[in-house]
């Protein structure tokens, strides 16, 4: 069920199900749809076809504040974006490294192949005690 915006959500635990209340307001009762309407919109005759110069001042004015408040937001965003580009994708340190005859891998591609070797017939006693000792390492890590 969709729930109108700034409502309260609880869990009730006795019963298991969900409750959501629309916010009270300083006098107790909760707003309306239009109550809420006309804070947002302030002292402004939305019912009127015309409005005065003072209203529409005072409407450009609260879209200017709400317009500096969206700034402030995007420039947060705008800061963790300059932290990803600190830091890049696996993938393209894999194609980097192999650039330079490194090959890179993943705990999950080594651990495949102790496996394998492990399981591997050709393999010796000892390469197979290695092989579980470095598996132990990883795993434990996991």
């Amino acid at each position: 069920q969709a729930v109108p915006a700034g409502s309260h959500v609880r869990l009730n635990l006795q019963t298991g199900d969900r409750e959501a209340k629309l916010p009270d307001s300083e006098n107790g009762k909760s707003d309306t749809r239009e109550e809420r309407r006309r804070k947002r919109l302030g002292k402004v005759d939305v019912d009127s076809n015309s409005f005065t110069s003072q209203e529409l001042k005072k409407a450009l004015a609260k879209m200017k504040e709400s317009e500096k408040a969206e700034r402030k937001v995007s420039s947060l965003f705008l800061k963790r974006c300059t932290v990803r580009k600190k830091f890049r994708p696996i993938e393209q340190l894999k194609e980097e490294f192999e650039k330079l005859n490194v090959k890179m891998e993943t705990d999950y591609e080594i651990m495949v192949k102790l496996i394998g070797k492990f399981n591997s017939s050709a393999s010796t006693l000892d390469e197979k005690v290695v092989a579980l000792y470095d598996l132990e390492y990883y795993v434990h890590q996991v």
